[in-house]
């Protein structure tokens, strides 16, 4: 290098002593430094960052956790209570058993065992006896009517056509308690026929939560837990209450599921993996006792999500809500001041972003 240099200087500088020469060979070097190659170096990288914060865009987003739930409330995992105060005699079910609508579940019987003999002999008694004030009724309602013609010619006195009355008023008294005592008794043995609980729609036996056949139970304990089958899935996340102004019916979201392998950019909703589409049901006008606001999601009819027995509902999830799309650096900026997300009009429409407002 030194020997490269001398011969440099000497083409250059051809009067220049030779003394001279050798002194500055030492000395120069036309290789450049390491501090001027690193300064190079920084300022491409400072250009292209640059570059990529002002050209690269992207989708601003809400996040949200929660998990998967039945849209329809009756869909939802319920109890099954006991209609009336009994023992359980018999189940016909156990944990994890599928069941049909109308299949029996458990059979509650009464403490007395001729309980329901003696509600079907007094129901017997009192359709006798309305029978009897029905009769009765129609036999009064003859002879007042008999009454009141021979009143109006004459050969009656007026106290025996108001008696005739009266007596037809209070049997039609007695036929209508007799009619309501009967009802009363319809109800009782109603109620006792309804002892074996039965399955409200097809679903599956959770958990038995009462006990053998010598467990006294009263009307409305729970027994079991039953989840119905063939539900409609929805996913119910909650958001800051800064996005929750944000978030519009009809939006478009990525959602990921507990257990199922993804990869998520919030930012580049194309680039993600393992994630599914979602849709903005709605959004929750008052907060939640957590302090955030839910937001139903629900599935994309064009890319459906995983199946039932894959996504259960409970299962954990979480969601980004896509909001505007804005510049890279933008969203940097707006991340390190706190700022919210730049607000949208409308809803977007099925592969667009919906569109942005605000000033650039």
């Amino acid at each position: 290098m030194v020997k490269r240099t001398v011969e440099a200087l000497r083409a250059v500088v051809p009067f220049a002593r030779p003394e001279h020469v050798a002194r500055l060979g030492g000395t120069v070097s036309l290789a450049p430094s390491p501090l001027r190659a690193g300064a190079g170096v920084l300022a491409v990288l400072l250009m292209v960052t640059g570059a990529l914060l002002y050209a690269v865009p992207w989708v601003q987003t809400s996040y949200g956790a929660g998990q998967v739930a039945a849209l329809n409330p009756a869909d939802r995992p319920h109890a099954l209570n006991v209609l009336v105060d009994g023992r359980i005699n018999r189940w016909f079910v156990q944990d994890g058993s599928r069941v049909s609508a109308g299949d029996p579940i458990v059979e509650v019987l009464d403490v007395d065992p001729r309980f329901v003999e003696r509600l079907g002999a007094e129901r017997a008694a009192l359709a006798n006896a309305l029978e009897s004030a029905r009769i009765a009724t129609e036999t009064a309602k003859l002879d007042a009517d008999r009454q009141e013609r021979l009143f109006k010619d004459g050969l009656a006195a007026r106290k025996d056509f108001e008696s005739a009355q009266i007596r037809y008023k209070e049997l039609r008294a007695r036929e209508a308690s007799a009619r309501a005592s009967l009802a009363k008794a319809d109800i009782g043995v109603s109620r006792q026929s309804s002892q074996l609980v039965r399955a409200p729609q097809d679903g599956r036996i959770v958990r038995i939560l009462g006990g053998t056949t010598s467990t006294l139970v009263k009307a409305g304990d729970e027994i079991a837990t039953f989840a119905p089958e063939h539900v409609k899935r929805a996913v119910e996340v909650y958001v800051s209450g800064l996005d929750a102004p944000l978030v519009q019916p009809g939006m478009r979201a990525r959602i990921m599921f507990e257990g199922w392998p993804a990869v998520q950019f919030s930012g580049w909703p194309r680039a993600a993996l393992g994630t599914f589409p979602g849709i903005v049901q709605g959004l929750d006008p008052a907060v939640s006792p957590n302090g955030k606001f839910r937001v139903l999601l629900v599935e994309d009819p064009d890319e459906p999500w995983p199946e039932a027995r894959y996504l259960r509902l409970g299962g954990q999830a979480k969601a980004w809500v896509q909001l505007g799309t804005v510049r890279l650096g933008y969203e940097l900026w707006r991340q390190l001041n706190q700022f919210p997300p730049r607000p949208v009009n409308g809803t977007a429409a099925p592969g667009e972003s919906p569109t942005k407002t605000g000033t650039k």
